[in-house]
């Protein structure tokens, strides 16, 4: 949980080091005196020149693939993912104005049909059991592991882009909260033996709310490659017979992004 923190802490630094007054505050001037020309007059070299101007001033569409490589932290470390889906999301607010804090609020979704999760292969975990007379002893039980595959939709991404003084380089932070639905039930955990009253499965389904940042580079106008770093808890609400989760895992995510 200290690395997702401290991720957490260097974006929004980034975020507010980065920030600064938005344009079309104060009108701005001419050497004489005069009014400037709108941005209108010079649209199209503007929006070459300042990207991120540009989609932030026209609260558009954007939407893009994107792929991520994770890892778990804690107990979980010994466990890596790959996704990969689209994205869609668009900027709903004007720019707010808040200090160092200045930006625009957005709403995004996204879907990954390529959803896997690679842990240790099935073993032996040591348990503390319970005898028939009440005593607590130490014992080796089977447990689950391997591959699981499944897909994933965020329905509900909450982000807050920073107004920079960057043409090419536009931070963000986001909250957010998903759903998993593997093959076969995650994480792997003791496996249930009706015989003997085990019951140790988990869930097929999983909940997956999250938070992090990450930035938009724009290599050109409308289009951004995008980088991002997310802290992910995975738990399945005690769907299943037991509910052991992956309480923390870092999430790093890199995607291309089409600006309308």
């Amino acid at each position: 949980m200290r690395k997702v923190q401290r991720l957490f802490l260097l974006f929004l630094f980034v975020g507010a080091v980065a920030a600064a007054e938005t344009p079309g505050g104060a009108a701005a001037k001419a050497p004489d005196g005069s009014a400037a020309s709108t941005p209108a007059a010079g649209a199209k070299a503007s929006d070459a020149a300042d990207p991120v101007a540009q989609v932030r001033n026209k609260r558009g569409w954007e939407f893009g693939p994107f792929v991520n490589w994770g890892t778990g932290v804690g107990n979980r470390s010994d466990y890596k993912f790959l996704w990969a889906g689209l994205e869609l999301g668009k900027v709903i607010t004007p720019v707010i104005h808040a200090k160092f804090l200045t930006g625009q609020f957005g709403m995004a979704a996204n879907i990954m049909p390529l959803w896997q999760a690679y842990t240790p292969p099935p073993h032996n975990e040591q348990y503390t059991c319970q005898t028939l007379n009440g005593q607590l002893v130490s014992c080796l039980l089977p447990a689950g592991g391997g591959t699981f595959r499944g897909v994933s939709l965020t329905p509900v991404i909450f982000r807050w882009s920073f107004a920079t003084r960057s043409s090419r380089i536009q931070p963000w932070l986001q909250a957010a909260g998903g759903l998993i639905y593997t093959t076969h039930k995650f994480p792997p955990n003791l496996l249930s033996n009706p015989s003997e009253g085990i019951d140790g499965g988990t869930s097929v389904w999983n909940f997956s709310p999250q938070g992090g940042g990450g930035v938009h580079i724009f290599v050109r106008p409308k289009r951004s490659i995008d980088i991002g770093v997310n802290g992910v808890h995975i738990s399945s609400a005690s769907l299943g017979d037991r509910n052991p989760g992956v309480n923390a895992s870092v999430q790093v995510q890199v995607g291309y992004t089409f600006w309308k």
